[in-house]
Formats: structure tokens, C-alpha cells, sequence
């Protein structure tokens, strides 16, 4: 079993529609959707939700008014100023760091663990999926998205998938080292622009340092061709392997208002180059 992940040095760049074209084309696979703080794979592979979780991270303070003597110790000590005059603890400043528990004279302040997020395990017209919305401000995105790895990596092993390809997050933080931590293969899209090359070095050079193999495909190239040849040659001085350059298409909007891949939208030039990147990385990864 190999895992593949598509990734960005920020949103937008076309991964999600890049992740969707390889679950039409991959044959006995798993999909998994790792950007879990703006998920969206869902909307293109259309999941039958067969198995829903509730995601639990961190904790917040709770005063029991029954117990609590009023004595003032937890507002004066709470740095973060979440406990009101009438020591009601307000969630959203709450950091969970538990002190004001710990120096309560009386025990009335217990720490509960929040509920921050779902996860979902579903079934689409290409087969499995694992996928999780994260709630509105939470934290811990890096945990829930180890989670739906985790999840399908089991799933794959218990069917005796080939492939868990991976939409990850966008970005270089902790959610998406956890995307990339451990797969054969990161591929990552840009677009032709100096910011677009700029996020692109910085979340390659992430996965160098985790010693991931990287690959880069340039999306819409032929909007800036100058661009496009600085980043070809941005790879040759880097040693990144360029898969493919995808040109602007707007069979690509269609296919996405209609809820479906290029892949099964169109058989014109775009979707020909997804398949023949698809075709190398399977070859190279197999």
C-alpha cells in the first residue's frame, strides 16, 4: 500500500480538484481529506456518511456553583480573564490550562473535555472515504487530521487497497506535517505567480526535512508563462521533480458546478494531462 498526498503552500491552487481526479483514475484505493479546517473534498466525490465520530480535544474550565465558596482565587489568578464576576467561566477565552482547577480551595472547578470537531467514514462512487469538519476557531487540527489517516490507513489495510491518496491541508503548519508525516509521496500545486513559488519552496522544504519525497505540478500555468518557467527552473535547482503543468480550463469550473471531476466532465486535453501525471507517479510509486 502506497500514500500520496497533494498539498499546497496555500488554499486555492487546485489541489482538492487535483486529489479528486486521481481518486477517478486509481484503481483499489482509499481517500482521505486531511484539510479538515475547510474541507471540501466532499463536495466532488459526494460521501455517503456510513460511520460518524465526534472529535474531542482539550478541555475547559467548568465551575459547579453548588461546590464554589466565591472566594476569588480563580479570577485573580486566571491569566487569561475567563472567569466572570459571577465566576461563570466564559469557553471561548478559557485556555484549558487547568490552573485555576488546580489552586480552587473548595474542588468546585473541574476541567471537561471539549467536543471540537466530527469524523466521518463514507462511502462515494470511487470508494471509501475518511473526512472530519472541524468546528468554527478550534483547535488541535493537527490531531483530528492524524486521526483520519490513522482511519484510513486501517480501512486500506483491511481491504487490501494499493493507494490511500491524501487531500492535505494547505500551508506548512501542524496540520499539514501531520498530512505529510510518513507518505511515499508529496506532490505539491502551485500556480505561476512570485507568492505561488514562494509558499511552494517553503511547504517543499517542510517535506524535506521529513525526508518525504516531493514532487511539483504547476496549475494554470499558461496565465504566466514567464512565472511558469521560473518555477520549472525553481525545480531544476532544486532537484523537484516536475510532473506536469496544467493550463487554465474552464471545463474545470463546469465539472466542479456540476459536482464532478475533470476526469468524468471531459476527455480533452486537461483531463489527458491528469491521467499522464497520474500514470508517472503510480509508476514511479508502485
Amino acid at each position: 500500500m502506497k500514500q500520496i498526498v497533494v498539498i499546497s503552500g496555500k488554499g486555492g491552487t487546485g489541489k482538492t480538484i487535483l486529489t479528486a481526479s486521481f481518486a477517478a483514475l486509481a484503481k483499489n484505493k482509499v481517500m482521505a481529506d486531511c484539510d479538515v479546517d475547510a474541507a471540501d473534498l466532499h463536495l466532488l466525490l459526494a460521501p455517503d456518511i456510513k460511520e460518524r465520530q465526534m472529535f474531542k480535544s482539550g478541555h475547559t474550565a467548568v465551575i459547579d456553583k453548588n461546590i464554589c465558596i466565591e472566594c476569588g482565587k480563580c479570577r485573580e489568578l486566571c491569566r487569561f480573564d475567563a472567569i466572570s464576576e459571577d465566576f461563570i467561566v466564559d469557553p471561548v477565552s478559557c485556555e484549558g490550562c487547568a490552573f485555576c482547577s488546580n489552586i480552587c480551595p473548595v474542588g468546585a472547578i473541574k476541567m471537561e473535555e471539549n467536543t471540537t470537531g466530527e469524523w466521518f467514514v463514507s462511502d462515494t462512487r470511487f470508494g471509501p472515504m475518511v473526512h472530519a469538519k472541524l468546528g468554527i476557531a478550534e483547535e488541535n487540527s493537527g490531531k483530528l487530521v492524524s486521526l483520519v489517516r490513522n482511519k484510513a490507513r486501517d480501512i486500506a489495510e483491511e481491504n487490501g487497497a494499493d493507494w490511500v491518496i491524501i487531500d492535505g491541508s494547505p500551508g506548512i503548519g501542524c496540520p499539514v506535517i501531520a498530512s505529510i508525516s510518513g507518505v511515499d509521496c508529496a506532490l505539491v500545486v502551485t500556480e505561476p505567480t512570485m507568492s505561488g513559488l514562494h509558499d511552494a519552496d517553503r511547504v517543499i522544504q517542510v517535506a524535506k526535512h521529513f525526508k518525504v519525497p516531493v514532487k511539483l505540478v504547476i496549475n494554470k500555468y499558461d496565465l504566466n508563462e514567464d512565472m511558469s518557467e521560473q518555477i520549472e527552473n525553481y525545480c531544476i535547482e532544486k532537484n523537484v521533480e516536475l510532473s506536469g503543468k496544467i493550463g487554465f480550463d474552464e471545463n474545470i469550473v463546469k465539472a466542479m458546478v456540476e459536482g464532478k471531476t475533470i476526469i468524468e466532465y471531459s476527455d480533452g486535453k486537461t483531463t489527458n494531462l491528469i491521467k499522464g501525471i497520474w500514470e508517472k507517479l503510480s509508476r514511479v510509486l508502485v
